[in-house]
């Protein structure tokens, strides 16, 4: 099923989508001992997945504001760098990459870094410039992965039963500070540096493991490849954060972006003022943003 987060007579509330995505029903109206935000809704989710059945026509879902599905997300989103090979490769060589060794051309285990709560905005939103601080700006479509329960010391095996679902990600970063930092972190956490949505949708509706991830800038397809292609799949992610770390329900994982950033081109295409940023991931959603002042 698809879930959202959504703006509604000013006050933010988590729904159930239809698959047309043209109507929602709030999910305290079909439980009604429900308050929670989206995280509570992932951690009680079990308790009521039964309920979820509208019996009443639904509202317009054109009426009102898709928010990021999880807008509030209890800890910093984690991140994987350099999980595709041909994006490590074009990384590699654009010549923004002191992560690298020496004739590396893959990671030996996932590269991982964070971003704070305070980057994340929702479909539609524009994307800061920050033009103080930066100025090689650069997009990066993402498969991100929802935690369903918690779990510490999660093996791959049966890492894909902590999945609760999956949602779309741009891993918005400004290069020069990539560059500069060595640490991703500042580079890849400026306000506003994570447009996600439009939907958390449930992992029984798709194979996360073998899904299309596609991005558009201004109409011209950038970005396009499936997530059966990446360096550490998703339960070697899982088995990897999870040792030493407890996964909560509601923590959320980036899998990394396929070739075809604005570095991988020479010279690299850095986006600017007006640009637009469409990314598509295959029965997840379509998330579209442009940037801002």
């Amino acid at each position: 099923m698809k879930l959202a987060n959504l703006q509604v007579e000013g006050q933010a509330v988590v729904a159930l989508v239809n698959s047309d995505e043209n109507t929602y029903w709030t999910i305290q109206s079909l439980v009604p001992d429900f308050s929670g935000d989206m995280v509570q809704l992932v951690h009680d989710f079990s308790n009521f997945k039964g309920d979820l059945k509208p019996k009443t026509a639904g509202s317009p879902l054109a009426d009102v504001k898709v928010l990021a599905p999880i807008d509030q997300p209890r800890r910093n989103i984690f991140c994987v760098g350099k999980n595709y090979h041909e994006h490590a490769a074009e990384f590699q060589n654009s010549g923004f990459d002191s992560s690298a060794k020496n004739g590396e051309h893959a990671p030996e285990a996932p590269v991982l870094f964070t971003k704070p709560a305070s980057t994340i905005i929702g479909p539609g939103d524009k994307i800061p410039r920050h033009t103080s601080v930066t100025s090689q700006l650069d997009y990066e479509a993402e498969l991100g992965v929802v935690i369903g329960k918690a779990g510490r010391n999660i093996s791959k095996a049966n890492a894909m039963d902590y999945v609760f679902g999956y949602t779309v990600i741009n891993d918005f970063t400004a290069r020069d500070l990539q560059k500069l930092h060595r640490q991703w972190f500042l580079g890849k956490s400026l306000d506003g540096f994570c447009p996600m949505g439009p939907y958390l949708v449930t992992a029984d509706e798709v194979d996360g493991q073998n899904i299309d991830v596609k991005c558009w800038v201004n109409g011209d397809l950038r970005q396009n490849s499936n997530t059966s292609k990446l360096i550490f799949d998703i339960p070697t992610l899982i088995e990897t954060l999870s040792a030493g770390i407890e996964l909560q329900p509601g923590d959320v994982i980036a899998t990394g972006t396929p070739a075809g950033v604005g570095i991988g081109f020479t010279p690299p295409k850095f986006l600017q003022k007006g640009d637009v940023v469409r990314i598509e991931i295959e029965n997840v959603g379509v998330l579209e943003n442009e940037v801002g002042e």
